[in-house]
């Protein structure tokens, strides 16, 4: 398994360490998964995702090469600006998501890292033009919270001013830091690119305040539920298209039909019709009646034992102090209004249909 530059941090800290995307990585740390949960609602939380694909993109043509593989504008993103997007197939599903920056003469993309070999090797294909950097020699870690602001802008005061989804470069004891506004929780923070070699330096910077714990996978996921986000081979894969995973949203209506630069990009014919006429399923959120988690693979019934959806996540949630789930569930059922069940151990466990993200998100706007 290959390590993150982290790694003997990790193991100082006494953390769990658990195979993630070829990565040893870790699961959870002393605190336990509900506190480290909890501290990143409330205070500051920091993880490191080094396991994530970093590229740099360069080309005379590269945003537009880029727009023509990914159903997104990505011509008229703003310098300094970050976006989420998604490679499509031909059939309309997802073969990634995304987030890509327009750094002015260059894109900064991250993969996720169960896909990064197969990206990577994609965008060499398709930017015929342009050139495909593998950066290899940078961690990125996440600090996340209410906190995080503050504790970011002790070590680079110039970043309290960054608003969600800005993608800028700042220097920190003359290391140079690729720093966005985002992050994977539902709260405010950064994203930060650090040089390996000063990593661990980076990392002790942030710890040592009293507002940062360590938080691992375990925690990144239930934060992530509660936050109504996608995992990638779960909630998302090929077989689903972006309008079924009710990501309408980040398909601008320049790339929808009508729109000045609609459609020209793979999957196309597919995705954009579904705009107007419904698919058949739709990725949606459920609160769990009672206080069992329902996971991933339980199907969803009707009353009459009709099978109508299934969990791609689910779990406790902290914040709420019981069991949610994302589920795609037949549209035809949605639109009925018809009760809905997790089948359980021959039982059927109550649902309500719950708007997304489950925990209201925090992400600074300015």
């Amino acid at each position: 398994m290959k390590r993150t530059a982290l790694y003997e941090q990790h193991i100082a800290s006494d953390a769990r360490m658990v195979e993630f995307a070829g990565y040893e990585m870790p699961v959870q740390y002393p605190l336990g998964v509900k506190k480290e949960h909890l501290w990143t609602r409330e205070q500051a939380g920091l993880f490191d995702v080094s396991h994530m694909g970093q590229v740099i993109l360069k080309g005379a043509n590269v945003k537009s090469e880029l727009e023509a593989i990914l159903p997104v504008d990505v011509l008229g993103l703003a310098e300094g600006m970050q976006r989420y997007g998604m490679f499509t197939t031909q059939e309309g599903g997802i073969a990634d998501d995304l987030m890509f920056a327009n750094w002015g003469d260059k894109v900064f993309m991250v993969v996720n890292a169960a896909c990064k070999e197969q990206d990577i090797a994609y965008l060499k294909s398709q930017l015929t033009t342009s050139e495909v950097e593998v950066v290899e020699d940078r961690a990125l870690l996440a600090i996340q919270g209410p906190k995080a602001r503050d504790v970011f802008s002790r070590l680079v005061p110039d970043a309290a001013q960054m608003t969600f989804m800005q993608s800028l470069v700042f220097t920190w004891q003359g290391v140079e830091l690729w720093v966005s506004c985002s992050g994977y929780t539902g709260e405010d923070g950064y994203e930060i690119s650090v040089p390996n070699e000063y990593a661990a330096e980076f990392a002790q910077a942030l710890l040592s305040q009293n507002e940062v714990e360590w938080i691992g996978l375990g925690a990144r996921d239930s934060l992530r539920l509660e936050a109504g986000l996608c995992l990638y081979g779960h909630d998302l894969d090929t077989n689903t298209t972006p309008v079924e995973a009710s990501l309408n949203w980040a398909i601008q209506k320049v790339r929808r039909s009508g729109g000045e630069r609609a459609g020209q990009f793979v999957g196309a014919d597919i995705i954009l019709p579904q705009f107007e006429q419904k698919p058949a399923k739709k990725r949606v959120g459920y609160l769990v009646d009672g206080r069992a988690p329902v996971r991933e693979g339980v199907e969803l019934v009707t009353a009459d034992g009709s099978k109508v959806g299934q969990v791609t996540s689910g779990g406790f949630s902290p914040s709420l102090s019981q069991p949610i789930l994302m589920a795609y569930v037949s549209t035809s059922v949605l639109d009925s209004g018809d009760a809905v069940f997790a089948e359980m151990r021959g039982k059927q466990i109550a649902l309500t249909q719950a708007s997304m993200p489950f925990v209201p998100s925090r992400y600074y706007r300015g």
